[in-house]
Formats: C-alpha cells, structure tokens, sequence
C-alpha cells in the first residue's frame, strides 16, 4: 500500500485570499491547451488566427466551468443546491461534471462557429483534440482534494484517502482517470487529428474515446455517496452518462465518413 501524500488544498493563501490547487490545476491545463492550439494554428495553410484561438480558448473555458459546475449540481447533487443554492457557485471546493461541461462545451462551439463564420464541426474537430488536457489537469486536482476515490483494494498502490470515513486502502481512481481521459486520450486524438479527417469525426472519436474509458475508470471508482449503485449494485450514474456518448460517437464516426468532406477541417 501506498502513502497518500497529504496536499494542503489551498496553494497560495495571501491574507483572506486563497488560490486552491483545484483551480490552479484547471488554469494550468487551459494554458498548455492554449500553447498547443496556438502551435497548431500558426502551421501552414492553417484556417485559423492567433485572436480566434485566443476567443476559443475563452469561450470553451467558460463552458466548462460553467457546465461542469452546474452539471455537478443537477446530475449527482441537486438536493444539496436545494438547502444551499450558495454552494453552486463554491467552485473551488471542488465538484465538477465533465458530462455537464461537455454539454456547456457544445454550446460554446454553437456560438464560436455564429462568431466566427464557420461551421459547427470546424470549431469542435479543431477543439477536441485539446479538452484531455483540461481533464487530466481537472484530475490531479481531485487527487490533491484527495476526493472522488476509488472502490475499497489490496493492491500494492491502493491509498488510504484521509477524508474517507471507513479509512481503507482504495484504488486512486483519479490517477486512473487522469491516465486514460487525460494522457491516453489526448495522445489518441492528437496523432489522429494530424491529417485532415471528415468533418464530426474527431468529435466523435472523442466521444467513444472518452466512454470507454470513463466506463473503464468506473470500475475502480467508488460512486458518489448521495447516489451509489444503479441497476442491481453495479451500474454507476458516470457509466450512465456515458454510454450514449460512445454510441453517439460511433454513429458520428460512421456518419462522417459517409459525407466526407475535407473542406471543413483546419
């Protein structure tokens, strides 16, 4: 068994003021995908300028925070709002939803392509090649939270999480998670997206990409308290929410190559 190495929370505390590493690493993760898409974009007979990079950047940042937080909210803890509407807005305490920042997500490429002209797919397949960078970073911060962990193991890594109130070894399922959403995913999507692809395909990859393995990670995950098991005491509500991503996704993939059109990626 493995030490959990005790983070304090808050990695800057100036007076009344506090900067909690579950934020910092959310700033982090922006800024590399910042780099990166930069990077792609200043390549040869690229479609897109550095200021449009800069507005995407802003825009999907918002809808992950902003859908994340509130998917929180609605999916695994709407009756704690209830009693404390306040709380929804006590990010830095940690809980976010990625499937409720996929949806906010979604929204921001709506309004990017009305904002800058172009069509749907153009913005998402440029996009989405960058979001597992935002996702690792989200789960290094759960990790420092020391939250989100994994079901009860005897493995040699297994952790004993402080805020766990049966105090036993358990899998770091964030790790896992940071592993295959984060690394894993990027990489896939990354070398796939290299080479012109038909328009929606990238998004649909990530789509079956990121089930897969959220379904996976969930079989080391202990579900969220306030909800447990589903359908007979195995099924989770994040196998729930991603199974239609990965059938949406694959339905994607198929789609797109039967109306290939290289025009609409970058």
């Amino acid at each position: 068994m493995l030490t959990y190495p005790r983070i304090d929370p808050v990695a800057v505390a100036i007076g009344p003021l506090q900067i909690h590493w579950y934020g910092l690493m959310y700033l982090i993760g922006i800024m590399i995908a910042w780099f990166l898409a930069t990077r792609r974009a200043g390549k040869p007979h690229s479609a897109w300028s550095k200021d449009q990079i800069g507005d995407m950047v802003f825009y999907v940042a918002l809808g992950v925070i902003l859908g994340g937080r509130v998917g929180y909210v609605l999916f695994y803890n709407f009756d704690k709002f209830l009693h404390n509407p306040v709380w929804l807005f006590e990010v830095w305490t940690g809980g976010m939803s990625f499937h409720g920042g996929a949806l906010g997500v979604l929204l921001a490429f709506w309004l990017l392509a009305r904002k800058f002209g172009k069509r749907y797919f153009e913005i998402a397949d440029f996009v989405v090649p960058f979001v597992p960078i935002g996702l690792a970073a989200g789960r290094i911060g759960n990790f420092i939270n020391g939250e989100l962990w994994g079901r009860p193991s005897d493995l040699p890594w297994s952790m004993v999480f402080p805020a766990d109130p049966m105090g036993v070894p358990r899998h770091p399922s964030q790790l896992y998670e940071f592993a295959l959403e984060g690394v894993v995913l990027f990489l896939v999507l990354w070398l796939y997206s290299v080479k012109p692809r038909p328009a929606g395909a990238v998004t649909g990859l990530f789509g079956v990409g990121y089930g897969l393995a959220r379904i996976f990670c969930e079989f080391f995950r202990e579900p969220d308290a306030q909800i447990g098991y589903l359908a007979g005491g195995w099924f989770t509500e994040g196998m729930l929410l991603s199974v239609p991503m990965v059938i949406i996704g694959i339905g994607m993939i198929i789609w797109a190559y039967r109306h290939d059109d290289r025009r609409a990626t970058a």
